[in-house]
């Protein structure tokens, strides 16, 4: 019997996206690997762009939502298509946090009718989100790979600190994405890192995704109040709606009674993963998948949460990437990171960085049928 011949090598292509409103020129990245699958990505936010992988019937889609310029990733981006989000992601809660005992005031954009902020949101009002990363090509253990470094200077957003970060994208030839973080500061901050993509794995703009599967490994979330500010508290998943312990469609529980879920119009919380008993050790998060194409995502992190938000305000009547609309809930956000709020709750997962360490983060996402 023949030997079975090993995979083809993962190509990757650089061409033109586009141009900002400074005149900066933005290339567009595509791993392709032998299958035909491909993932593109983007310096500006160190962006994923597109994710084009097979259903059960080898019919290729392109599974996260997004744009087709970059203008419009920088201008008309909300809801952070994509996005790589820092120095940290998600909220804190004020405008002041401490490190050290020494006290540090953060950018925030005014409040509702310009009162103060009440949170910052996601780094701040330029975050990494809004920055033009530095491309690289990179050969890895894992395979041959796109870096994308951003040196933030001291005082960036409020944050001390120079701090350095690199985020490595691989595509692999059974189709896993590998996100690996890095970073380095020269004082000591906080720092919180995730990915900003939307999931929807009949293929984006094909409807909601309320009828998709999703189990998520975690018994707790880190309850928040309405307006989403965590109060510290760590709660039980069980008997509430935000159980996803075992697989359920998104829609099932999503018009619960619960005042959180309410003032969100559905989810938008973090959960607690359960964790390896080894510290770094890349274990299972969450399975999504989709019935009617058989597709299935699988992400396994080395982070201690993952943040929900059903795209509960995405209802678009503009035409989005390959000339679709997207409706109400028409992808999913599985936003791996560490909790909300962590630098205000001394009992959540440490989130400083100190000068004499090295950050490091891997995040997969790897694609299947069923």
């Amino acid at each position: 019997m023949a030997a079975r011949a090993a995979p083809a090598k993962v190509t990757i292509a650089e061409a033109p996206f586009g141009t900002l409103a400074d005149g900066t020129k933005i290339s567009r990245f595509t791993m392709t690997n032998g299958s035909g699958a491909s993932v593109s990505v983007m310096p500006l936010g160190a962006a994923v762009l597109s994710i084009s992988v097979p259903d059960r019937g080898g019919q290729m889609a392109d599974v996260v939502l997004g744009y087709d310029t970059p203008g419009d990733y920088k201008t008309n981006n909300s809801p952070m298509y994509g996005l790589t989000i820092g120095r940290y992601a998600n909220r804190i809660v004020g405008t002041e946090i401490s490190i050290g005992g020494k006290s540090f005031t953060l950018a925030a954009p005014p409040g509702r009718g310009g009162a103060p902020a009440t949170s910052v949101m996601h780094g701040g009002p330029d975050g990494f989100s809004n920055r033009v990363w530095k491309a690289a090509r990179v050969h890895t253990k894992d395979g041959d790979g796109l870096r994308f470094t951003l040196v933030s200077p001291d005082g960036d957003q409020g944050y001390p600190g120079k701090l350095t970060t690199s985020l490595t994208y691989v595509w692999t030839a059974d189709n896993r994405l590998i996100l690996d973080y890095a970073a380095t500061t020269t004082k000591p901050t906080v720092l919180n890192l995730t990915n900003h993509s939307y999931f929807n794995l009949a293929g984006a703009g094909h409807g909601d995704v309320l009828n998709q599967l999703l189990k998520i490994d975690a018994d707790f979330f880190t309850f928040a109040l309405p307006n989403n500010n965590p109060t510290g508290e760590v709660r039980a998943v069980k008997g509430t709606a935000f159980d996803f312990s075992t697989a359920k469609p998104i829609g099932q529980d999503i018009e619960a009674d619960d005042p959180q879920m309410k003032a969100n119009r559905g989810y938008n919380q973090n959960y607690v993963l359960r964790r390896s008993a080894v510290p770094g050790e890349l274990a299972e998060a969450a399975v999504l998948t989709d019935p009617a194409s058989g597709r299935t995502l699988t992400v396994s992190t080395t982070e201690p949460g993952l943040f929900l938000y059903t795209a509960n305000f995405i209802n678009t009547t503009r035409l989005m990437k390959g000339g679709v609309t997207y409706p109400l809930r028409a992808g999913v956000a599985m936003e791996i990171g560490h909790f909300p709020d962590a630098p205000h709750q001394t009992h959540f997962p440490r989130t400083t960085l100190m000068p004499n360490e090295t950050f490091h983060a891997r995040t997969v996402w790897a694609f299947g049928v069923k």
